[in-house]
């Protein structure tokens, strides 16, 4: 028993009582997890996680949207990969070297890589799957992602043949990546999902039906066991994979739960080991009971609302957008509507390494004062209370994403006195709308980076960009973001980007609400997850330990 007092006293264990713990005689419950070493593992390794919706697909270059990368992750392995804490680690790619000029690029693939069929993973399958993801064909919407490879906009714009891509093979261990200039974030793209490889034969076989549970063959720690629409989606490990020794799970469930409320209720119920994120309303409850579990970190993302700016009312309206972006409060949204410690935000672009971003000049404004002046734009606008704007927001089905909503529009009512309609769907289905552009005016939008550099963010609104949901078209902005392109990180590069982010402002095509916190509850017994900025996490570093309850009088 000393051991065991021993464990309880490390922390090893929660505890919890009997209804009638006011009762000298009441039954105890202990739950000692990792056993007495506190590092015994499970024998039924299963990791359940709610990913928050189904992905539109599991197709690498068509994906779109967090709960789809969250799945990508354990079932592709790119050039390269992260480790736990985020760190760039070598993937498929054992060692790679940069050319002088920094535009050359040489990745040697592997010796024990193979696909989860058996086939050797070579050179000449990356070359097929760039050559697949910038393909017009494919209906990337990420494809401009891949822009700085030699003449990838060429072939994006159907200018040039896939053929054209600077990328190429020599022999089956060695991948060439020749870039148009020096990109410094080129290591961190190469963990984006429309880098990693697909299975050409597959591919060829099945066309669209390869991402299929009976067709797919990947070259991830996790094969595709079953997806079942609506229900959950089964990985199950791949002991092909070439670092299998290290991956302990046997299988991970993926829920899309897109009520947090209900995803609580389950993960308190054990039948969750991970939630995508917390209910607003719940956090006081939950940091106080179950604080030890709740695991907040700074994430880089921006929550936005993004207007429709091809048509009415929006279209070559700038005095409106700003009206409404300055009569939001996002201080009640963050603080109260929300809670986690989410950071006001009055730019797009989240602070990440040396860049701070740019603000507003109103910014710096009391909110009596920004209200103020919200109300002089909206009447040069054309619009006042006795002739009011009536509008509509779209949002993804989620209590948080409507309870934002529901502020924000109060907030319009109340210093503005627009009127303002709410309506939610599904997320497959809001994915459409807002690409579609036809029927939405006021959309919410979030953004998370897709590597650790503010071009991810800028690149969003490029006109020529497939995720440019907002219609924003500015030739000023699109020529900072080129002239951005071609130099090497430093103070000149930063300034461009600092330029485009103030014509951006200016223009206010989207309204920044907040810069996001990743906010997960994870069960005790589940360690090899660690936060970090990205908020990337790869099923091959969880392990499930083992619980056991001691029950004393």
């Amino acid at each position: 028993m000393k051991k065991r007092t021993l464990t309880l006293m490390l922390g090893l264990i929660l505890f919890g009582c009997g209804s009638g713990t006011d009762n000298k005689n009441a039954t105890k419950e202990a739950l000692i997890i990792g056993g007495l070493s506190g590092n015994e593992l499970a024998e039924k390794q299963v990791f359940t996680k709610n990913n928050g919706s189904d992905p539109g697909t599991l197709d690498p270059h068509r994906a779109e949207g967090v709960p789809a990368s969250n799945v990508l992750r354990d079932l592709y392995e790119g050039l390269v990969s992260e480790a736990a804490n985020g760190d760039y680690i070598p993937g498929v790619a054992e060692s790679w070297n940069i050319s002088q000029d920094g535009k050359t690029y040489r990745f040697t693939i592997r010796e024990g890589a193979v696909w989860s069929n058996g086939d050797k993973v070579v050179a000449e399958d990356f070359v097929f799957s760039l050559r697949r993801s910038v393909d017009p064909k494919t209906l990337s919407n990420y494809s401009s992602m891949l822009y700085p490879i030699k003449n990838a906009r060429d072939v994006v714009l159907g200018k040039a043949p896939t053929d054209r891509l600077g990328v190429s093979a020599e022999g089956e261990k060695t991948l060439i990546i020749e870039l148009e200039e020096p990109t410094p974030y080129f290591i961190s793209l190469l963990t984006h999902s429309t880098t990693y490889p697909v299975h050409p034969p597959t591919v060829k076989e099945h066309g669209p039906l390869f991402t299929r549970p009976e067709n797919m063959v990947s070259n991830g720690a996790f094969t595709l066991k079953d997806w079942r629409i609506q229900d959950y989606i089964l990985l199950s490990r791949n002991e092909r994979y070439w670092d299998d020794t290290n991956t302990t799970l046997s299988e991970v469930y993926y829920y899309p739960l897109d009520n947090p409320d209900a995803s609580l209720r389950r993960y308190r119920a054990n039948e969750l080991d991970f939630t995508d994120t917390t209910p607003s309303e719940q956090l006081p409850w939950i940091k106080k009971n179950l604080k030890d579990e709740l695991k907040i970190t700074p994430y880089f993302g921006s929550y936005y609302y993004g207007f429709n700016n091809s048509k009415p009312p929006f279209k070559n309206n700038p005095e409106l957008r700003i009206a409404l972006s300055l009569a939001v409060n996002r201080t009640i949204i963050t603080d109260i509507v929300l809670g986690a410690g989410q950071i006001p935000a009055f730019t797009f672009v989240p602070p990440v390494k040396e860049y701070q971003g740019t603000q507003p000049e109103w910014a710096k404004l009391t909110q009596e004062e920004r209200e103020d002046l919200a109300e002089e734009l909206y009447a040069q606008a054309g619009f006042d209370k006795n002739n009011p704007l009536s509008i509509e927001i779209i949002y993804n089905t989620s209590e948080n994403h409507k309870r934002v909503a529901l502020a924000v529009a109060s907030m319009w009512k109340k210093v503005l006195g627009v009127e303002t309609k709410l309506r939610n769907q599904e997320w497959k289905v809001f994915l459409e709308t807002r690409r579609l552009q036809e029927e939405t005016e006021i959309f919410r939008g979030g953004w998370i980076g897709d590597y650790d550099d503010p071009y991810t963010f800028s690149e969003l609104l490029h006109s020529e960009n497939e995720m440019n949901h907002s219609g924003y078209a500015s030739a000023e902005y699109d020529a900072l973001l080129k002239s951005a392109s071609l130099k090497p990180a430093g103070k000149d590069r930063t300034g461009d980007l600092l330029q485009a982010e103030q014509i951006m402002l200016n223009d206010m095509p989207v309204i920044p609400l907040y810069f996001y916190v990743s906010q997960h509850l994870i069960k005790p017994w589940v360690v090899g997850l660690e936060g970090n900025v990205m908020d990337h996490h790869y099923s091959k570093y969880v392990k499930i330990l083992k619980t056991e309850t001691l029950t004393s009088e």
